[in-house]
């Protein structure tokens, strides 16, 4: 049995990158950039109106305000999308809509809130009356404000948010090269398995774990396949543990304790190689961790609960590494303890938990029972209370630290 930390140390040391792959601009939503963006045109690509208004010279409209105007002849009615045909001129002012290009001549825009329009058909020909005097560039946009052509806009290694989507767009990306998703195996073990769409019969039991287990890889960016059922022999499960090969990543629930029909480990050593087969943990104690062909192997507990717990604090960061993330670990929040609670000593505990904000900081209570047979406190619970070893009793209003399963990693 080993310690958390060294149980996460010898799995992360091996795991390296996927090769980058090019994918369409919304596929990238979430994921690494693999290489570094660079901008193929200014932004803007010229200066333009940042509001709907006038376009004059900040000289012409000096000391204007309500109840002395300054008039000035309307030359010119320019729309987004049109190039202005006439330079603005000493007492000329042109109608400009927002994004507009900015005509030659004019050094500023004047907001069609602060103006009184006199022009004829909303056009040239007639005048407008400014009742506010602006500054030299005022409600102008220029030209390279944003970026300039071949600045690195985004860096190898961030991740694609919905702003760097954005960013991608304005410098004519569709495509983008990302680091790979991670193809992953599951395969649940047991002869009392059937499927989720079968009601059980006589201790059977459905096969609750591939579907937890596949929602778990999906929202860490893998792709999950579900390999079926290996029933508890060596035979079955050597079968279905021989395709490894195929996949970034395997994990297999039961089969890993020390029962009469628990024959995972030994698959795993006459396929494989392996690294460790218990954890100092609670929920999760039974983790079988090695490798077949080269492809991580997860021996997985078979209870519910435990099976969730261990994928969060070991099959997760791995994914994470193979995606390029850098930031691994969930957030962690310091709470007071809303109950007492008891445990035994020689492990570390994660108990799921509810974490509240209040005045003072946050709070936390268990979220319901902590059987590793139950999935409802699971369900409820926003975080996992990390108990450390040593210690066997907490008292109510102590600090604890928790794992927030609500926050992505690098968010507070």
């Amino acid at each position: 049995m080993i310690a958390v930390e060294k149980a996460l140390d010898t799995i992360l040391a091996p795991i390296r990158r996927l090769e980058p792959e090019s994918v369409d601009l919304l596929d990238a939503l979430g994921r690494v950039l693999a290489v570094d963006v660079t901008s193929d045109i200014d932004v803007a690509p010229f200066d333009n109106s940042a509001m709907d208004g006038y376009a004059v010279r900040a000289a012409d409209v000096e000391g204007a305000e309500e109840g002395r105007p300054v008039e000035l002849k309307v030359i010119e009615h320019v729309a987004a999308g049109k190039v202005p045909e006439r330079a603005v001129g000493p007492g000329e002012a042109t109608r400009i809509m927002t994004g507009a290009p900015m005509p030659s001549g004019a050094d500023a825009v004047v907001m069609v809130e602060y103006t009184q329009g006199l022009e004829l058909d909303g056009g040239a020909g007639g005048s407008v009356a400014i009742e506010r005097a602006v500054r030299l560039g005022e409600n102008v946009r220029g030209q390279g404000e944003d970026m300039r052509a071949g600045d690195v806009v985004l860096r190898a290694g961030e991740v694609v948010d919905d702003a760097a989507v954005g960013l991608l767009a304005a410098v004519g990306r569709p495509r983008v090269d990302v680091y790979g998703r991670p193809r992953v195996a599951i395969v649940s073990t047991g002869d009392e398995l059937v499927p989720i769409g079968q009601k059980p019969g006589p201790g059977q039991i459905r096969n609750t774990n591939a579907w937890s287990l596949s929602s778990q890889v999906l929202l860490a960016g893998g792709v999950p396949v579900r390999l079926g059922v290996a029933r508890d022999t060596e035979e079955e499960t050597r079968k279905l543990l021989g395709r490894a090969g195929e996949f970034d990543m395997m994990l297999a629930t039961g089969g890993v304790s020390m029962g009469d029909f628990d024959v995972v480990r030994d698959v795993l050593e006459s396929l494989g190689t392996m690294s460790f087969w218990k954890v100092a943990m609670r929920p999760g104690a039974p983790l079988t961790y090695g490798a077949i062909e080269g492809t991580p192997f997860f021996g997985l507990p078979g209870n519910p609960t435990s099976s969730m717990v261990s994928f969060e604090l070991f099959a997760r960061p791995a994914l994470r590494v193979m995606q390029g993330f850098s930031a691994l670990e969930r957030p962690r929040v310091s709470a007071a303890l809303e109950e007492p609670v008891r445990k035994k000593p020689h492990r570390r505990y994660y108990l799921r938990g509810r974490l509240a904000q209040g005045p003072d900081g946050f709070t936390v209570a268990l979220s319901g029972s902590q059987s590793s047979a139950l999935l409802t406190s699971m369900h409820l619970a926003n975080c996992l209370l990390v108990l450390p070893e040593g210690r066997n009793e907490f008292d109510a209003g102590e600090t604890v630290d928790c794992m927030r399963l609500d926050a992505e990693e690098g968010t507070p």
